[in-house]
């Protein structure tokens, strides 16, 4: 019998997250290791009147394409690819990997290129969701590998994740509906506001957001969520910051890391492993060494570190910082097929003033 969860799950996805309407194309991606979610996922765009089109990705392709792909086949984009991305309304993503470690020994160089020639594909996807064309979810199906990641059993992840996602609750709609209200008081807040100073252990950062909007992260777009984030001025960065947690992207687990700033650049970056893959990533375009994204995570149904972005970036009482591409709608204008979130906890005396008056001290808002 299915877990009831995951029924509601579906309906949040479906009903809170994308908002499919009648005549919608709703493309689902995922592995086939998250069935009993697509399923139900299916079930309830046609309950919308969508029309679904389910897009599994069988375990072991991304190593057997990287592995064995040439320049050529590595820069071709599928046009099913481009079409759901240039056209389709509703785009439901759906993380279930059977092994979190499958591209760590594959050649960076290889998903370099293949990102570059995403990148057009990506800028128009990024176009499409600013203007409110595409309506899109990232969320995932517990796997055994996701709870060995995280330290835990998979039934303990499962309880995890359906409490962080609030769908073990009666009203989960009404729960991030609830959210929303919460963090759009800090968002409106932190209208014409010009220049955010984070100090603490692992940082001492300044950054111009003048101009710019703060988006409230309530589930629309990643599910769980819990944040407020914004994409600063691209030359306005100075300082460094150190990740408090490994660092991960593309398969590959980068610790220790630090970075230091000059006129919004990356001049400096070290890490105590992964550092030649760190520089590949650097190197990725014009745009992977500027800052894209400053966030503060609010997700206190979030409190400790998984090894998985999707619940760490939200972990309440840390914020985070994205190497690469902005986010268009706030005002970014910094282009790049990065975006890599790197995560530092800020309740050990971690602070943020925002033009100078204190804005946030140890995980609590002060406004």
């Amino acid at each position: 019998m299915i877990d009831p969860r995951v029924q509601k799950l579906a309906r949040v996805l479906v009903e809170y997250c994308v908002k499919v309407k009648p005549g919608d194309r709703v493309a689902v991606m995922s592995s086939t290791e998250a069935q009993p979610l697509i399923l139900e996922v299916g079930r309830e765009v046609l309950r919308a009147g969508g029309h679904p089109h389910i897009l599994p990705q069988l375990d072991g392709w991304e190593y057997i394409f990287f592995s064995e792909a040439s320049d050529e086949q590595l820069a071709y984009i599928s046009p099913f690819t481009k079409q759901v991305m240039f056209e389709f309304e509703c785009l439901i993503n759906l993380r279930a990997p059977t092994n979190t470690k499958d591209l760590a020994n594959i050649d960076p160089k290889h998903q370099s290129l293949h990102a570059r020639a995403m990148r057009p594909i990506m800028d128009r996807y990024r176009e499409r969701y600013a203007s409110g064309e595409l309506r899109w979810v990232i969320s995932l199906f517990p796997t055994q590998a996701m709870a060995q990641d995280a330290e835990m059993s998979l039934p303990e992840f499962e309880d995890f994740v359906y409490r962080a996602t609030h769908v073990d609750q009666d009203d989960p709609v009404g729960a991030w509906k609830d959210v929303h209200v919460s963090q759009q008081r800090l968002v409106d807040w932190l209208v014409g506001k010009h220049e955010i100073h984070a100090i603490g252990p692992n940082v001492d950062l300044k950054l111009s957001i003048e101009g710019r909007q703060f988006r409230n992260s309530d589930g629309d777009r990643n599910m769980p969520s819990g944040e407020i984030f914004t994409s600063p001025i691209e030359d306005s960065v100075e300082g460094w910051y150190r990740g408090s947690y490994p660092a991960f992207i593309r398969g590959r687990e980068v610790h220790g890391l630090e970075l230091r700033f000059e006129g919004g650049v990356v001049v400096e970056a070290k890490s105590g492993r992964n550092q030649v893959f760190l520089e590949e990533m650097l190197d990725l375009d014009e745009g992977s060494r500027r800052l894209g994204e400053f966030a503060i995570g609010t997700n206190n149904g979030i409190q400790r570190f998984t090894r998985n972005i999707l619940f760490d970036e939200k972990i309440g009482g840390s914020m985070h910082i994205a190497l690469g591409s902005s986010f268009a709608e706030l005002g970014g204008l910094n282009k790049s097929s990065l975006h890599w979130d790197i995560i530092t906890d800020m309740r050990d005396s971690g602070q943020v003033f925002v033009d100078g008056e204190l804005f946030y001290d140890s995980g609590e808002f002060k406004v």
